[in-house]
């Protein structure tokens, strides 16, 4: 394929992920004609100019995804429904509308149905991130090494698809398709729970009694440091992730529940080896994600 796989890109969010992308473009060349952005912050949208990562800036956002053949939704999937409401009349016919939200079940929920006949939906979900946010937060190589999943609905157009697929593949990503319910299963275990978790620790700590708070903050190892990390993710997204994944996650948080009872009886009846077990089990999965580069 010669020439940008775009003509014209319009990215509706320019956050870590959603300036990541532009600057993706802006780098490679061959994504993207024009790229514009929006976002519905005056004072983001005055940063993404300074930045200048993006061709065009445009405060309105039917206005920005007139003409474009390919619209990326990059804001917390919460908002989804009310951004589809105001860019649906607007959408042009071949368009490609895509996301790069964590949950799929409710991004097909409250896209479809507003889908103007001629524009492809093809959800993604990117499996790329930091804990920071916002327009300066974003670099090219965020999706190098990292897993991008397709959830296509049934029947989709098929072009669309390998269209979405092949812009993930010049970002370095590794492409995989599944249906939205697997995907929303997956995301439940191996990310949205560690949030929730460390979200809980976080709480916890801060909870105490002031002075052994105090020395939590002080003498932090590097296990509660990691979960810092993770706790500092941005507040609307998660929110909106919990809240729009609630049945797999309850799911996956019922099924941790249990586990950790287990755990907890072994220590407190002295079973060392359900305790050595779970232990070896945790090495092996980590090894098995530096086998895989994914650690």
């Amino acid at each position: 394929m010669s020439g940008p796989l775009f003509r014209r890109l319009c990215l509706i969010g320019a956050g870590l992920i959603g300036s990541s992308i532009a600057r993706l473009a802006r780098e490679r060349g061959d994504i993207a004609g024009t790229v514009v952005a929006h976002t519905r912050k005056p004072e983001t949208l005055a940063r993404i100019r300074e930045l200048g990562f993006a061709d065009v800036v445009e405060e309105d956002a039917a206005r920005a995804v007139e003409g474009a053949d390919c619209v990326i939704l990059c804001v917390p999937v919460g908002a989804y429904a009310g951004v589809m409401a105001q860019i649906a009349p607007h959408l042009a016919p071949g368009c490609i509308l895509t996301d790069v939200g964590s949950t799929k079940g409710s991004v097909i929920r409250d896209l479809a149905p507003l889908l103007p006949p001629g524009v492809h939906l093809v959800p993604a979900h990117p499996m790329a991130g930091t804990e920071h946010s916002g327009p300066d937060a974003g670099f090219a190589t965020l999706f190098e090494g990292r897993y991008t999943i397709l959830t296509p609905l049934p029947g989709g157009d098929r072009a669309a698809q390998d269209k979405v697929a092949e812009f993930w593949r010049r970002a370095g990503s590794t492409v995989e398709s599944m249906d939205a319910a697997t995907h929303d299963k997956v995301v439940a275990i191996v990310s949205h729970l560690p949030h929730l978790i460390a979200f809980t620790i976080c709480g916890t700590a801060d909870d105490l009694a002031e002075e052994t708070r105090e020395a939590v903050l002080r003498f932090a190892a590097s296990g509660f440091r990691d979960f810092t990390r993770i706790a500092a993710s941005d507040v609307d997204m998660w929110r909106d992730i919990f809240l729009n994944n609630r049945d797999a996650l309850l799911e996956m948080l019922a099924r941790f529940t249990e586990d950790s009872h287990a755990l907890a009886r072994a220590v407190r009846w002295g079973q060392s080896d359900f305790i050595e077990d779970r232990i070896r089990r945790g090495r092996r999965i980590r090894r098995g994600l530096i086998e895989r580069k994914q650690a």
